[in-house]
C-alpha cells in the first residue's frame, strides 16, 4: 500500500461568527494521486484546504508527509505542500515574472543563481520561460495561473493544492493546464465545480455537503450520484 501523503482525522472548524464550516472531515491522499473536491460553495472546500499547510487551524488530526500540523512543523510542511489559489493575479506581486518565480527558492535560502536557476527551470516545465522578463499584470489570465503553478513548482512541493484552478480560463486555456497539470508528478488536489476539467485530471473525486464528505470514488461515479448538484454547461462556463 502506498503511504500517505495527506491524512485528516475529523477536522472540525468554525468561523467567529460561530459557522461551522467543517464538521468532522476525514481525507486521505497517496502518492502520485490526483482528487478532485467537489462541491457546492460553502460546502468547506477550500476551508479544508487552508488547514493542510496551517493557515487555519482547526480540531482533529491531519499529518502531510508523516508530520503533524503543528506550529513547530509548519515551515517544513509549506515545503511538501504547494498552493495556487484561485486569484493567481493575487499571488504574482514582483516587478517581473523571474523574479517572482524566484521569490520562493529564496525565502528557502538558496542563493540569487540557484533561485534563478530554479525558477528558470520551472518557468521551463510550464511553457513560460519566454516571459522571464515581463511584468505579471501584462499577462494573460492562462500565462498568470502558469506563472503562479512555476512559482508553486520553483520550492519542489511534493503535493500540489490547487483552488479553481480553471477559473477565467477558456476552453482551450482549461484543456492546456488539464495536458500540465497532468505532466506534473506531484500529488494533487484540485478544488472545482469544472466537471470536464475533473474528469480529464482526476482519479478520485471527494464531495464535500455542508462540511462533511458525503461521498468519494471516482469522478464519474460522484458526478452521476450528485448529477442533480451539476449543470455541465454551467461548470464549464464557471471555470
Amino acid at each position: 500500500m502506498k503511504r500517505p501523503l495527506i491524512e485528516v482525522t475529523n477536522l472540525r472548524f468554525s468561523y467567529g461568527d460561530g459557522r461551522a464550516a467543517l464538521k468532522g472531515v476525514d481525507f486521505r491522499l497517496d502518492e502520485g494521486e490526483c482528487v478532485a473536491l467537489l462541491g457546492p460553495n460553502g460546502s468547506g472546500k477550500t476551508t479544508f484546504v487552508a488547514h493542510l499547510n496551517g493557515l487555519l487551524q482547526g480540531e482533529g488530526a491531519i499529518e502531510v508527509c508523516g508530520m503533524p500540523v503543528a506550529r513547530r512543523n509548519l515551515a517544513a510542511i509549506r515545503r511538501k505542500i504547494g498552493i495556487v489559489f484561485q486569484d493567481s493575479e493575487s499571488q504574482l506581486f514582483m516587478p517581473t515574472v523571474l523574479e517572482d518565480v524566484a521569490f520562493g527558492p529564496l525565502q528557502r535560502g538558496l542563493s540569487r543563481e540557484q533561485a534563478v536557476d530554479r525558477a528558470m527551470a520551472a518557468l521551463k516545465t510550464v511553457g513560460m520561460e519566454d516571459a522571464a522578463g515581463r511584468a505579471p499584470y501584462h499577462l494573460s489570465a492562462g500565462e498568470q495561473k502558469r506563472v503562479a503553478i512555476a512559482g508553486v513548482l520553483a520550492t519542489e512541493p511534493e503535493i500540489l493544492a490547487l483552488d479553481e484552478p480553471t477559473t477565467f480560463l477558456d476552453p482551450p486555456g482549461q484543456r492546456a493546464l488539464a495536458e500540465l497539470l497532468l505532466a506534473l508528478p506531484q500529488a494533487k488536489i484540485v478544488v472545482t465545480h469544472n466537471i470536464p476539467f475533473a474528469l480529464a485530471l482526476c482519479s478520485r473525486a471527494v464531495f464535500f455537503e455542508g462540511g462533511l464528505v458525503s461521498a468519494e470514488g471516482s469522478v464519474a461515479d460522484v458526478v452521476r450520484r450528485f448529477a442533480w448538484q451539476f449543470d455541465l454547461k454551467a461548470a464549464q462556463s464557471r471555470g
